[in-house]
């Protein structure tokens, strides 16, 4: 369990530390495209470029953002309860959020076959857009394992009350 977990949290701050590197790259990308359209020299594919680099940066800030207890919840009604009382909130939330990320992640992943079967690429570079699909479902799966530990947690934290 020990090297699941410290396996897990190393691939999230690998991740965490791409997807820092395409939120600067969409800013410097975006700042040398406005720049070449003033000079009239646009950078070919900037855009797709850029949405590419979002997608990546927003799914693998995912698994650290739930790690840090980043993401926005309702606390104000949960922190009158007791502290069991909480965990078992908290471990219900995890379920429920466990079973629809890993759906999001299996979809996500047979959304990539389909779109790699039928050989789709983008517009303007002819990327293959279904890389981006698969790394996106990666993070998922990065994500649910990450939602799986805190259940683990939560669980022990109830049977040792």
């Amino acid at each position: 369990m020990n090297t699941f977990v410290k396996i897990v949290d190393w691939i999230m701050l690998k991740l965490k530390i791409i997807g820092a590197v395409c939120l600067v790259g969409m800013t410097l990308l975006t700042c040398a495209d406005v720049v070449g359209r003033m000079l009239r020299h646009p950078i070919f594919g900037s855009v797709e470029l850029v949405t590419f680099m979002a997608t990546l940066s927003v799914a693998m800030a995912l698994p650290y953002t739930h790690q840090a207890d980043g993401h926005i919840g309702v606390e104000i009604l949960v922190r009158m309860f007791s502290k069991t009382t909480q965990v078992f909130i908290d471990l219900c939330t995890g379920i429920i959020s466990l079973i629809l990320f890993a759906i999001v992640t299996w979809q996500m992943s047979r959304y990539a076959f389909t779109i790699q079967a039928a050989g789709e690429v983008s517009i303007s570079l002819k990327f293959p857009e279904f890389i981006i699909i698969y790394v996106v479902a990666f993070c998922m799966l990065i994500f649910t394992l990450i939602i799986l530990r805190d259940i683990l947690e939560n669980a022990r934290k109830l049977r040792n009350r």
